[in-house]
């Protein structure tokens, strides 16, 4: 019953990572989503945290209690849990920090907050991305092999929803990009400056009416454009 019924927690858990990740666009509002729901997902799990390195750096934190950020941000030190589990590539896990010899000032910290137990489990995000996910216990043994095998699965999980986030991040970028390009363009940012000037609207959603016109249309952008300039240009009879 108790194997059963960490499966379906798991099942659970993972379901609802991907409901609250599937369409987040910003890598860090997508941490924070994640330890908060694995803080209220994980049976044992009093908070969590995300450590995150780019390009070998350190790249931030995400925390479901911001008083115990510090234990995840590696700018207090870098022998902690997190950093261990990335280094070796394996998970980590302390269920009792009591007389733990291996992070010794970390752990002094972790006392300080009133955690008594951590897993670490490395999370690849992508070739420049990579960090580790932290599930923190209260209570001294309280983190159990179902526990590790909880973290195991959801650091995999999370790693592949936390990569589609950074590609639609990098798609936004490449769209503002273009957006900015099409805008410097003449006849394009003409016409983008008369729906502003109809609608009362900011540059990007004229940009969008434009886009939709051509679409309806199915004629290319400038020649939407061109069109509505030469529109409004042309002298009105008396």
């Amino acid at each position: 019953m108790t194997d059963n019924l960490g499966v379906l927690e798991t099942a659970a858990l993972l379901r609802e990572l991907t409901a609250g990740l599937i369409a987040v666009a910003d890598f860090d509002e997508a941490l924070d989503r994640l330890v908060r729901i694995a803080r209220d997902a994980v049976p044992g799990v009093d908070s969590c945290g995300f450590t995150a390195l780019r390009a070998g750096e350190p790249a931030g934190v995400a925390a479901s209690d911001p008083r115990r950020g510090e234990l995840d941000d590696l700018r207090h030190g870098p022998d902690t849990p997190a950093l261990t589990a990335v280094r070796r590539r394996e998970m980590i896990i302390a269920a009792e920090l009591t007389g733990e010899e291996r992070w010794p000032a970390w752990c002094a910290r972790a006392d300080a907050l009133g955690v008594h137990g951590v897993i670490s489990a490395p999370v690849d995000v992508d070739e420049q991305v990579i960090g580790a996910i932290n599930l923190y216990a209260d209570s001294p043994g309280t983190l159990t092999p179902r526990h590790q095998l909880t973290a195991m699965l959801l650091a995999e999980h999370a790693g592949l929803l936390l990569a589609a986030v950074r590609d639609r991040e990098r798609a936004t970028a490449r769209a503002g990009q273009l957006d900015g390009a099409l805008l410097a363009e003449g006849v394009v940012g003409q016409a983008v400056g008369v729906i502003m000037t109809q609608r009362g609207c900011p540059a990007p959603e004229a940009l969008d009416v434009l886009r939709s016109a051509a679409s309806s249309l199915d004629i290319p952008l400038r020649e939407v454009a061109e069109r509505l300039v030469l529109t409004v240009s042309r002298p009105r009879d008396n």
